[in-house]
């Protein structure tokens, strides 16, 4: 026996798919999208906006309230006020050692 390295094969195990649950697109509402040139420049400037706030580390809370509401209905969603602050103290921790994130 040498000062060779010996290697252990993995036992792969594939998962496979015994039910299919397809999604009921009753429950999904329908996409809208703007008629007029106004709405698309109101949905352009909104999607700016949200891109923007993402980009700088401020969190997006329709999408948080729309998360809540379809995931954890029976959860009182916080307040906007209290939603940027706790996503402000989840970046920016003011306790020592303490490491959060944001709850969207």
């Amino acid at each position: 026996m040498g000062n060779g390295v010996y290697y252990q094969k993995a036992r792969v195990t594939l998962s496979i798919i015994q039910k299919c649950i397809p999604i009921a697109l009753e429950s999904m509402p329908e996409p809208t999208l703007p008629e007029t040139k106004w709405q698309w420049l109101l949905l352009l400037i909104k999607r700016f906006a949200q891109s923007f706030r993402l980009m700088v580390g401020v969190q997006d809370y329709e999408n948080y309230c729309l998360h809540m509401r379809s995931k954890h209905p029976d959860k009182v969603p916080m307040t906007e006020r209290e939603f940027h602050r706790y996503c402000l103290e989840a970046r920016y921790p003011s306790k020592g050692g303490k490491v959060g994130r944001c709850p969207c």
